[in-house]
């Protein structure tokens, strides 16, 4: 028990925080060519890991980790958490950078309104963000019609009060490594996957597209050996994306490539998120959430293998290394040669890859709710990975 408070304390006591768009040696994180790092670092219920590396010109993928009081009305008001997202951008960094800025105090506020943590604050707070977007796509149609065409996936995870939450859209991923007695001598750990994925690949997510749009035969299309929504974009859920949500953005001044033939008069996507809640016991170790460019390269049971048979320092780095030779082996070269590569041109190879290790002290649920920081100027810990000098 003691431990546990002291833990507590530490992540009260231990602020952290990296600057929106350039690296700073004070963060606490450190940097080595396009990857990006934090070994570890203290949350109110544990230990976690991050890391990131580039591959597009511009990053693409953001993510957070926030952890203290998730309510807006004080620093120090009930629920208290661990508030984590991954925000894998597509077609620009435009949207994972909104979500970024936004989602989070969405959900404080929701959850001062409520005086809780819950699947519906989360989910307001994923409606309000795409709100959000929505209307700064709308204010800047005629001068940046673009904006209109970038979107991001969105997977949030929220642990408090003893319960993990996990929300998605899109195809990024949650993997939680539990080690159950009956296996334990063995050393066995076994991976659960907790987000569900919204990308056409999946049959029953093109049964979900084909029964909400009958009156479009080509709602999903094979090109090239890949699904897509109307042969344009794999994931069928997303915050943005506005111009397959809107017809009103699916017009000129935007252009030509975009533009849809036939008309629709309902959104092709969707922002809602795939809501799973689990309540934590003894045997759930950590959980791994990451954008599908870590899934590509390894099975969630690899993932959890490595982490739970590696020390926990930099074992998020260690995860996107392990990716990254394995992205090298596919194109039968050495990883030394993959880092050589700029960015741009590392695209070709594997996608903007980012990963959250977060490891859970299960002696420490009871204490959140009983204990109030010291001082709230030094609450919460805040974390966050955005996008590198360009």
């Amino acid at each position: 028990m003691l431990s546990a408070l002291m833990n507590f304390l530490n992540a009260c006591l231990w602020p952290t925080r990296s600057d929106h768009h350039h690296h700073q040696d004070g963060d606490g994180g450190r940097q080595d060519g396009l990857l990006w790092y934090r070994d570890s670092g203290h949350h109110v219920f544990g230990d976690f890991s991050m890391a990131v590396v580039q591959a597009n010109n511009l990053l693409e993928d953001q993510s957070q980790l926030e952890s203290g009081s998730l309510s807006s009305s004080s620093s120090s008001a009930p629920p208290y958490g661990t508030f984590l997202g991954v925000y894998d951008g597509h077609g620009g960094p435009e949207t994972s950078r909104f979500i970024n800025h936004h989602l989070f105090l969405h959900l404080k506020r929701f959850a001062a309104e409520q005086e809780c943590m819950s699947a519906d604050v989360i989910k307001k707070a994923f409606q309000a963000t795409e709100e959000g977007f929505l209307s700064l796509v709308s204010n800047r149609f005629q001068t940046a019609p673009q904006l209109a065409t970038v979107g991001s996936c969105c997977l949030v995870c929220v642990i408090s009060d003893g319960t993990l939450y996990v929300a998605n859209a899109g195809d990024s991923r949650a993997v939680l490594g539990q080690l159950f007695k009956s296996t334990a001598a063995a050393g066995d750990v076994h991976a659960t996957q907790l987000s569900a994925e919204h990308n056409a690949s999946i049959e029953s997510v093109r049964r979900e597209l084909q029964a909400l749009h009958p009156d479009h035969p080509d709602i999903v299309l094979l090109k090239h050996n890949v699904w897509r929504v109307k042969g344009i974009i794999q994931v069928s859920r997303s915050i943005g994306d506005v111009y397959l949500k809107r017809s009103e953005f699916n017009r000129e001044p935007l252009y030509a490539k975009f533009r849809l033939r036939a008309p629709f008069s309902r959104p092709l996507l969707s922002a809602e998120p795939s809501i799973t809640v689990h309540t934590l016991q003894p045997h759930d170790l950590f959980i791994i959430c990451a954008s599908d460019g870590l899934w590509e390269h390894m099975s969630n049971q690899e993932a959890v293998e490595i982490v739970h048979t590696h020390p926990r320092n930099g074992i998020a780095k260690r995860l996107v290394k392990m990716a990254l030779k394995e992205a090298a082996k596919k194109r039968e070269m050495r990883y030394s040669d993959l880092k050589k590569i700029d960015r741009g041109v590392r695209r070709h190879f594997h996608d903007d890859i980012t990963v959250i290790v977060v490891f859970f002290d299960t002696t420490a649920w009871p204490l959140a709710p009983l204990l109030a920081p010291p001082d709230p100027r030094l609450f919460p810990c805040k974390m966050m990975m955005c996008c590198f000098v360009n």
